[in-house]
């Protein structure tokens, strides 16, 4: 590392042209990134209700509804003009790109479940061409076009496209929005804490750089996989987030060591060997976190993994490569233009000096007075969490919706009047597909149709052999009966008689699949597929929970393995661990609390809480929070390590320790949490649940956990702390993180 920083301060030019062309590059590589991500990606492909969803939509269009048009006007929509209107409008959209088939309450017999009880609005039902992306991308092109051409009627949009259709179109939106806000308040709080408008700045720049190489990578990337619409607000508010972070950790060092009386070069040169050692493993660190999030099947946990590895190693080379270049090349002048000093007087360095007393200092005699009664403030802290956390066992997941939306979104008013207006809706009901059963096999269905109408929580089942209720038939199957068969497969559609977006309906699902299959045509059993929404959320949360094994020893297994490189302990990476699963269990018992429940959701907005939580963000938020977090941890036992290998003294040392970065880490945590808790003013509920969660993770780990809890274990643990048993101590000398 001393040769490192030797050969930085004399290339620092060439690195800054070097960097100069990676933003040039990485400028014209990012550029119409955003029409390369997709929507979706929040099921799992290989699930059974995923192979339901497909067959549907390629065996079945006139049942399918990716989009739905709720059509209303002047006159009811039995009336003859109505009826031209709305027969008129079908045969249009029918014949427009990307549409499979479109069938209406005017096409379709005048099915009473396409009609509202009062009469006044009828239902056109569209199966899209395509995937998600392409389903959404043409019902946001198309709902325009037939409220253009409507002619006096009312037009409403809702299904599943159109719902992904608005979250873009939103997100985009809080992107710009949140971009706007967090840029000038960051460098505000930068101002703040450094007074030097030179030295508030550079974290900015490393944050641009960072962003732009991850938008370029993302766009490269996006080209083989698919990739969120929803990792750019998160590669956005992740990139700046770290860059801020591991640009303080390098900064505060360097201006520690000018203020100590070293010259430019010297002060570069522990700047980099200790600051820049601690940043780079500290990205490494977090980049393996994110990497757990490739064990999940949903291509939206992935996209998160991509954007944020690569945002991670970019901030971090950033801050080892270019920042201390540029700090070589600005050298005293990073203390410039002090915007404060009159209201502040003197200016101070961002941490303590080399040359501070010992025994100074509010943090060293916080640290100390924790250390004193260790039991006492632990205790206290850990009961806090707890509480904090004892919420998290209500967990009650789902999947987003269009509920995700603001109350006042055209996509939610109108699928709020299918729920309240039409007594059989699209959206609730679980189609059924049987395979191995054609026209010569109908005879085997309605044993199976009486079955699963028999279910507890069924009020209906439509099959092409007819209607049942209660084990019994009700009735034929009515014209829309030749729809329900083609070539050897059937479909069956079941209406539930329970709340369609709660646990009552995903155990609903369960009991349907055990339902034994009907007879093939000679085959065996038919293979049965069941799907909707409901099945979508049981097949999502479990994929989720057999993925999430792997996933947490992928990040505890890399913590403990690195942690230990760079402390040479087998006691200071378990405690590590278990104190930052602590916290994020706090966290997620705070995200319930307020985003399931309801409690207390003014102060993020008041999104609309459905009693569910998105199934994927406890994961996505663990993963990226437990990454941050271990950036403030590496930090603190870099600085502990650094005073006990020099005096051998264990308690001072954590005193040392955190009165050298208790500050710096508390300004970071501050900005980050700030930079995350923007995303709180978007309309999209996901992006405001992960961006509130991560904040509070970070302000949690940085008080209670930095703070308290950190000072009481080590008091406790004393000489324990740095333990390893002999072939462990012999194999660190060997391969373990020096000075």
């Amino acid at each position: 590392m001393i040769r490192f920083s030797t050969a930085l301060y004399r290339r620092r030019v060439a690195v800054l042209w070097v960097s100069a062309c990676v933003v040039v590059l990485a400028g014209v590589g990012d550029l119409g990134v955003e029409h390369r991500l997709v929507h979706g990606g929040f099921s799992d492909p290989g699930a059974q209700s995923s192979r339901a969803a497909r067959l549907v939509s390629e065996r079945f269009p006139a049942t399918d509804d990716d989009l739905v048009l709720l059509l209303g006007g002047s006159t009811p929509v039995d009336s003859p003009a109505m009826t031209s209107l709305g027969t008129a409008l079908t045969r249009r959209v029918a014949r427009a790109p990307g549409v499979r088939a479109a069938t209406s309450y005017w096409t379709a017999g005048r099915a009473p479940s396409l009609r509202s009880r009062d009469g006044s609005t009828a239902l056109i039902s569209l199966s899209l061409r395509g995937d998600e992306d392409d389903r959404a991308r043409t019902a946001e092109r198309l709902v325009p076009e037939v409220r253009r051409d409507a002619r006096g009627l009312t037009v409403g949009a809702a299904g599943p496209a159109q719902v992904q259709s608005e979250v873009g179109r939103q997100t985009a939106h809080d992107l710009l929005l949140a971009e706007a806000i967090a840029m000038p308040l960051t460098l505000v709080l930068l101002l703040l804490v450094f007074g030097s408008a030179v030295a508030a700045a550079l974290p900015l720049v490393i944050a641009l750089l960072s962003v732009l190489v991850t938008r370029a990578v993302l766009n490269a990337l996006a080209g083989a996989v698919p990739i969120s619409v929803y990792s750019m607000n998160s590669t956005t508010a992740l990139g700046l987030g770290l860059a801020i972070d591991y640009s303080l950790f390098v900064l505060a060092r360097f201006r520690e060591e000018l203020s100590g009386g070293a010259t430019v070069r010297e002060a570069l040169g522990p700047t980099v060997r200790r600051a820049g050692r601690t940043v780079a493993f500290s990205g490494l660190t977090v980049a393996l976190s994110l990497v757990a999030l490739l064990v999940f099947p949903q291509f939206f946990l992935r996209s998160f993994a991509y954007g944020g590895i690569a945002v991670v190693l970019s901030a971090a080379a950033g801050a080892v490569f270019v920042l201390p270049a540029l700090l070589a090349v600005l050298g005293h002048r990073v203390n410039r233009y002090d915007v404060f000093a009159r209201l502040r007087g003197p200016a101070r360095p961002a941490t303590g000096t080399a040359a501070d007393p010992p025994g100074s200092g509010r943090w060293y005699r916080f640290a100390s007075a924790v250390m004193r009664r260790p039991l006492l403030y632990g205790s206290g802290a850990v009961l806090l969490l707890v509480l904090l956390a004892s919420p998290f066992a209500r967990l009650t997941p789902g999947l987003f919706d269009d509920r995700s939306l603001p109350a006042d979104s055209q996509v939610h008013r109108a699928t709020q009047l299918l729920r309240d207006e039409f007594d059989a809706d699209l959206p609730h009901t679980v189609p059924v597909v049987v395979e191995g059963v054609g026209r010569e096999g109908v005879e085997a269905l309605e044993p199976y149709a009486r079955a699963l109408s028999a279910v507890r929580g069924v009020r209906q089942v439509t099959a092409a052999s007819g209607g049942y209720a209660d084990g019994r038939r009700t009735g034929g199957p009515g014209p829309v009966g030749p729809a329900l068969l083609n070539g050897d497969s059937a479909l069956l559609s079941v209406i539930p008689s329970v709340e369609p977006d709660s646990p009552a309906a995903t155990r609903l699902v369960g009991r349907l699949r055990h339902v034994a299959p009907p007879d093939g045509t000679g085959h065996g059993p038919a293979r049965v597929s069941v799907g909707g929404r409901a099945a979508e959320v049981r097949d999502s949360t479990a994929a989720i929970a057999r993925a999430t094994p792997a996933a947490l020893a992928i990040v505890a297994g890399f913590s403990l393995v690195l942690l230990f490189l760079f402390t040479g302990s087998v006691l200071m990476p378990v405690k590590a661990l278990v104190l930052n699963t602590l916290s994020l269990s706090a966290t997620f018992g705070a995200m319930v609390f307020v985003f399931q429940e309801g409690h207390l959701s003014f102060l993020v907005g008041s999104p609309q809480h459905t009693g569910t939580l998105d199934a994927t963000i406890p994961i996505l938020t663990f993963c990226v929070a437990f990454g941050l977090s271990m950036d403030y941890e590496v930090f603190l036992l870099s600085r502990i390590r650094e005073r006990r290998l020099r005096t051998g003294d264990d308690t001072e040392s954590v005193a040392y320790g955190l009165q050298h970065t208790g500050r710096i880490i508390t300004a970071a945590a501050v900005l980050v949490a700030a930079v995350l808790f923007v995303f709180a003013v978007s309309g999209v509920t996901l992006l405001k649940l992960l961006g509130v969660g991560l904040a509070l993770a970070v302000v949690l780990d940085a008080t209670l956990v930095r703070a308290v809890l950190v000072p009481s274990f080590m008091r406790l643990a004393g000489r324990a702390n740095w333990w390893a048993p002999g072939p462990l101590r012999r194999l660190h000398e060997r391969v373990g993180l020096r000075d």
